[in-house]
């Protein structure tokens, strides 16, 4: 088993910045690519940003220039810093981690979800 522990998001005026983390912990061998999504209400769950394991990263074009992944591998550790932050980016974002926990046996595990509001 592996659990998500996610953390940062809250209410803040446009314009503001938030910054959310999400820690992996349990039966972990390897974690390949960690992401975030988001689904506001009555829309699909989308992706944010991810990064894989080895540095690349992947945003949606809405966040780009505002919002930066990154992730702090002895950590297990994946971040999201918004900034620029607009009421369209109001929802709950969900963390999303896909490794393996032994050499054959992968995983896909999401967070909890974080709400993210922001105020106009």
């Amino acid at each position: 088993q592996v659990q998500l522990v996610e953390s940062g998001g809250g209410l803040v005026q446009a314009g503001g910045s938030l910054r959310l983390s999400c820690a992996a912990s349990g039966r972990i061998f390897r974690i390949d690519t960690m992401g975030w999504y988001r689904q506001a209400p009555g829309k699909q769950r989308e992706l944010v940003a991810d990064i894989t394991n080895g540095g690349s990263t992947n945003y949606a074009d809405s966040v780009k220039g505002r919002f930066t992944i990154s992730r702090d591998n002895a950590k297990n550790t994946v971040y999201l810093q918004m900034n620029s932050l607009k009421p369209e980016d109001t929802a709950v974002y969900y963390c999303n981690v896909v490794g393996a926990w032994t050499t054959w046996g992968k995983f896909d595990s999401w967070g909890q979800g974080t709400q993210v509001t922001v105020s106009s």
